[in-house]
């Protein structure tokens, strides 16, 4: 089925030659001005967000960004695209042309079709499994299928019910999967044997889930055949990529940025976190690249307790100075005793 074509370049108003800083500085811009937590519209910013989250997605990935960049000079079919011969390797889910093979559409997880297709997990999640015995023998058990919602830090702090839509292929009721109606194509599916179904449900997502992690949903998965049972829906947690934080496990890096002063003589800066603002100490002769733990200030551990704050020091030095500013610069180095290379 053709999906809706997504130019990340395009979401991130970067042009296709853009390096890695300047794609990172461009999310990091957009993300502060659509974050929902501080946009006046929450509902249109909240959807932004999840349309430059997933261009950073692919493009701040240099393994995505290559696969991305290789759809080639017809990368841009109007309304409509298929993916090029070579993506099914690529692709989550199952192989376009293997048999039984069925495409899932999800709404309301935060990621587009053409991003499920090209580079999610949408697909079936494995191969049908026979129960019992006799006449139990024809029932099979319905496949699972399996999708990914993206989670915002936030989320995975307080822990959300997000509701999600998942349309795929039903047995049709009019033909009993024939695709004849009195000897004729059937009406209802155009002589398929299936139609499609959308169907909505309630995804808790809890607090302290973790990257990667799938979600279950007994029983949504395919139908079952002869009266097996429903296979499972499983939804792959993705967290969010967020403008302040990087994420290690449990714990929030932030990058502080400090005038080299500050990082001699010492100072106290103001770190966000994802409960508020707080004020950290920098000791005299912090280090570039050094970290400062602010405690208990990441996200939530499976067994209890929080993950920490890293406060990455990242030491600026001034592009272009003054006259004054030079002569105190030269003054200094005059005055030093410090020699790097010693």
């Amino acid at each position: 089925m053709p999906v809706q074509f997504k130019d990340y370049y395009e979401v991130l108003g970067v042009p296709r030659t853009a390096s890695e800083e300047e794609i990172k500085k461009a999310f990091r811009k957009l993300a502060r001005q659509h974050h929902p937590d501080v946009a006046k519209d929450k509902k249109a910013a909240e959807q932004k967000f999840k349309e430059i989250n997933e261009a950073y997605e692919v493009l701040g990935d240099p393994a995505k960004r290559k696969k991305y960049d290789e759809l080639g000079p017809n990368w841009k079919q109007g309304a409509e695209f298929r993916p090029p011969p070579g993506w099914e390797g690529f692709m989550g889910g199952g192989r376009r042309g293997q048999p039984g093979y069925q495409e899932f559409h999800f709404g309301g997880t935060g990621f587009s079709d053409f991003f499920e297709q090209l580079f999610g997990s949408a697909g079936r999640g494995g191969g049908f499994r026979r129960r019992g015995g006799g006449f139990d023998d024809l029932a099979e058990r319905g496949e699972d299928i399996e999708g990914d919602i993206m989670v915002t830090l936030e989320e995975a702090v307080k822990g959300s019910t997000r509701t999600i839509s998942v349309e795929h292929g039903v047995t049709c009721d009019n033909c009993g999967g024939t695709g004849e109606r009195n000897r004729r194509v059937c009406p209802t599916c155009g002589g398929a044997g299936r139609v499609h179904k959308t169907e909505q449900y309630q995804v808790r997502i809890p607090a302290g889930v973790a990257d990667g992690q799938r979600l279950r949903l007994a029983g949504r998965g395919e139908a079952g055949v002869g009266g097996g049972a429903a296979g499972d829906l499983f939804l792959r947690v993705r967290l969010a990529k967020h403008p302040d934080f990087q994420v290690e496990g449990s714990d929030l890096i932030y990058e502080a940025e400090l005038a080299p002063w500050e990082a001699v003589l010492g100072t106290q800066v103001s770190v966000p976190t994802l409960n508020g603002r707080v004020n950290i100490k920098i000791p005299p002769g912090t280090q570039n690249a050094q970290r400062l733990r602010v405690r208990s200030r990441g996200l939530p551990l499976r067994g209890g307790g929080q993950g920490d704050l890293f406060v990455v020091v990242k030491i600026e030095v001034p592009i272009g100075v003054s006259d004054s500013e030079r002569a105190a610069w030269e003054q200094l180095a005059r005055i030093s005793r410090f020699n790097p290379r010693e």
